[in-house]
């Protein structure tokens, strides 16, 4: 059996002003990282990619007509929103679970899980922006993402977090047009951007002048499809 490309491109030539993209779309590992020592179970939690998230970004990209790039492997083999010097770039443990195959990793091992997965997933979105550029075409950036309703024994009462650090106006925009008594949205929540723990925004939107915000969706909210479409509306809506 083949494996999967290194990311998916859909709807390249969208007209919208936004491009999406979706860092951890998938839980694919290839049979000869034999799961990084993990039973299969573990594989479909939030540790091994972002439940909902990729569902509600083909629906969203296609309600915009806009771009969307999405990851083609699991953020456990490598995290695509990581920049190269994280810890969590690889990690040995995710949330309160050891990862066996991520253990002491050589740097050509480092190496080679970059080049095979990472950075055709970073040079996809890079030359879609730049050819948006170039044809003078305006761009706003969106990272989808979904959360955990536990973290760590934590429950989390948001429904969404929108975070932003530049784009300040758009992204209080959005949380002031999401929130609502009984679907509570919020700015920078659960996770805040930072130059060490992300790199979409940092580097793919902020390093180009570009207006940037990441969504975060509540996972439970959306682990069927009928709160995919639900949240995509949403979404959609806000952003008209």
């Amino acid at each position: 059996m083949s494996e999967p490309p290194a990311f998916e491109i859909v709807n390249a030539k969208g007209s919208s002003q936004y491009v999406l993209t979706c860092e951890h779309a998938s839980n694919y590992i290839p049979a000869r990282y034999r799961n990084l020592g993990l039973p299969e179970a573990e594989l479909q939690r939030h540790i091994a990619y972002d439940i909902g998230a990729a569902g509600m970004s083909r629906l969203l990209s296609k309600a915009l007509d806009a771009p969307l790039v999405l990851s083609g492997y699991s953020r456990l083999l490598i995290d695509c929103n990581r920049p190269l010097h994280s810890p969590t770039l690889m990690p040995a443990v995710s949330e309160t679970t050891e990862i066996p195959g991520n253990r002491n990793l050589s740097a050509a091992e480092i190496e080679e899980r970059a080049t095979a997965f990472y950075w055709p997933y970073q040079n996809a979105v890079a030359s879609l922006l730049d050819e948006r550029k170039a044809r003078g075409q305006n761009t706003i950036l969106l990272a989808m993402h979904s959360f955990t309703p536990v973290f760590k024994g934590v429950r989390r009462p948001w429904h969404g977090g929108i975070l932003f650090r530049k784009s300040e106006r758009l992204g209080e925009m959005l949380v002031q047009r999401l929130n609502a008594p009984s679907r509570p949205v919020e700015a920078n929540q659960p996770y805040q951007i930072s130059d060490d723990g992300d790199y979409t925004i940092p580097v793919h939107g902020e390093a180009r002048g570009l207006e940037a915000v990441l969504f975060e969706v509540r996972q439970d909210l959306i682990a069927a499809p009928e709160g995919q479409k639900a949240w995509a509306s949403l979404i959609a809506q806000a952003l008209d």
